[in-house]
């Protein structure tokens, strides 16, 4: 029996989140508090949860880190942006963080075929 091939996006929810099942396993206060203080800072506020995540997208660019890209554009997916929206925001991180970051946006289009794929089949 082959076993499936998983996706990378799939293969990297399952490292994310074994990594912080890791790193919460810990009494450090600083750890703990500082994941909580990342949970309040996406939540709604004067600026909504929504938006929020679009600007941690463009910051995640610009900080070009791939990860970071994966986590913002699966929970901007799951708040209702577009492809197009998406694009103008990354079109954003591009003029910011310059031609450094034209691998990051290879990247995250290719996450996003996936991202949008999966929702398809699940509607």
């Amino acid at each position: 029996m082959s076993e499936q091939i998983k996706h990378p996006f799939e293969e990297f929810r399952a490292e994310r989140e074994a990594g912080n099942e890791k790193a919460l396993d810990t009494e450090s206060l600083l750890i703990k508090r500082f994941f909580g203080l990342d949970k309040t800072a996406y939540g709604e506020g004067k600026l909504d949860s929504r938006t929020k995540e679009l600007l941690g997208l463009v910051a995640s660019m610009v900080l070009r880190c791939n990860d970071c890209i994966d986590y913002h554009l699966e929970q901007s997916v799951k708040q209702g942006w577009s492809k197009e929206e998406l694009d103008e925001a990354m079109g954003v991180a591009m003029l910011v963080g310059g031609s450094i970051v034209i691998p990051h946006l290879r990247h995250a289009k290719t996450s996003l075929e996936f991202l949008f794929e999966e929702k398809a089949q699940s509607s």
